[in-house]
């Protein structure tokens, strides 16, 4: 069974909660799941692993500097040796703001994207047909409003945005599963 890294940033933990739920998806099909903070988490934890996903809150638009530091620091070494070629990557995010998730939610999303379509990864994207997708998915990932669009006020992660996250988790895991072994992009 597959083996699924999760490295998230969070301010007020909400990110860290989301996370939890996407390893509750990774451990109901038979996965293992090893949720870090992203200044815990290491190269060697990346390398271990079958999959790795990226969760980050939405700053000014763009991904948590921690998270970007992760991936600056950790990340770029396994750049160099092709040690995330043919692993299976994904993300989720947290957003507040103006917009449906927030401002640039799908901004975080694809920036944390890209970095894995740096390394070599298989993309697991978040399908349409995600039971409740309409209340916290995009096609790059799930996402959780955190502050109401009103008044700004903090929010906790909805029970609908926690089950897409779990779903996330679940599809991640089926998909690690069915590359695991396999020599997809080695010369």
């Amino acid at each position: 069974m597959s083996k699924v890294l999760i490295v998230y940033a969070t301010d007020y933990d909400h990110t860290k909660v989301c996370a939890e739920a996407l390893a509750r998806g990774v451990e109901s099909t038979g996965g293992t799941a090893i949720v870090k903070d992203a200044g815990d988490a290491t190269g060697e934890d990346i390398e271990a692993a079958d999959a790795l996903v990226l969760g980050s809150p939405v700053h000014m638009g763009s991904p948590d500097w921690k998270i970007k530091q992760f991936i600056d620091q950790q990340c770029s070494g396994l750049w160099m040796k092709n040690a995330g070629i043919g692993k299976v990557g994904a993300v989720f995010g947290t957003g507040s703001g103006f917009g449906s998730a927030g401002g640039g939610i799908e901004l975080t999303l694809l920036a944390l994207l890209n970095n894995l379509a740096e390394l070599g990864m298989v993309l697991v994207p978040l399908p349409k047909n995600t039971e409740n997708y309409a209340d916290g998915g995009l096609q790059w990932g799930p996402y959780a409003r955190v502050h109401s669009k009103d008044t700004m006020e903090p929010l906790e992660v909805s029970e609908v945005q926690l089950g897409i996250m779990t779903a996330h988790g679940a599809n991640i895991a089926r998909v690690a599963d069915a590359v695991a072994g396999q020599a997809l992009f080695k010369p």
